[in-house]
């Protein structure tokens, strides 16, 4: 499938019939320490090889859907992915990606995708945790300083389906697979 260098000035029809079932196809993924830390200055703050493979082997094949500050933080779009950015700079254009203004218009624009994946930041986390109907999360063990968070997750809309608990050299961590309830 070639995605070009378009942008999607449309905005979802939140009326739409179809809403729900686009929606309820989301999966958010993310790494976080146990106090929800997401990254510091733009950057993850670990380095967890084992993290980043299952990351790819998930979202390889998808659309992702990022904001703009989470796309400038990787070196250039994710290959074998339909990158979608999410910015209200509408003049905002780079190679390999797809702009929107909306995560609703992000969500349209990977409607043919059969599990879209939300990738980052914080404030599109914040907005895509209703609309999505699983979270992989990788929770790392330990405590780190940073200036983004993840949002609470709400055991009464979310459901532990799956833990995997690791270790590596510097930190336990588990790969956690949580549905809507």
């Amino acid at each position: 499938m070639n995605f070009e260098n378009i942008k999607d000035n449309k905005t979802a029809d939140s009326s739409s019939p179809n809403k729900s079932s686009k929606f309820s196809k989301i999966t958010i993924i993310a790494a976080i320490d146990q106090n929800n830390v997401l990254g510091k200055d733009n950057q993850l703050i670990w380095h967890l090889p084992e993290d980043l493979m299952r990351f790819k082997r998930l979202t390889t094949g998808h659309a992702i859907i990022m904001g703009r500050k989470t796309y400038e933080s990787l070196p250039k779009a994710l290959p074998n992915r339909h990158n979608i950015v999410i910015t209200r700079n509408q003049n905002y254009s780079k190679e390999g990606i797809t702009v929107c203004k909306s995560l609703e218009a992000a969500i349209e624009c990977a409607s043919d995708d059969e599990q879209p994946f939300v990738i980052g930041g914080g404030q599109v986390y914040e907005q895509a945790i209703e609309l999505a109907s699983k979270i992989e999360l990788t929770r790392i063990h330990s405590q780190f300083e940073g200036d983004v968070f993840f949002p609470d997750i709400d055991l009464k809309k979310w459901f532990k389906k799956k833990e995997e608990r690791l270790k590596n050299h510097e930190f336990d961590y588990s790969f956690i697979t949580y549905t809507k309830i």
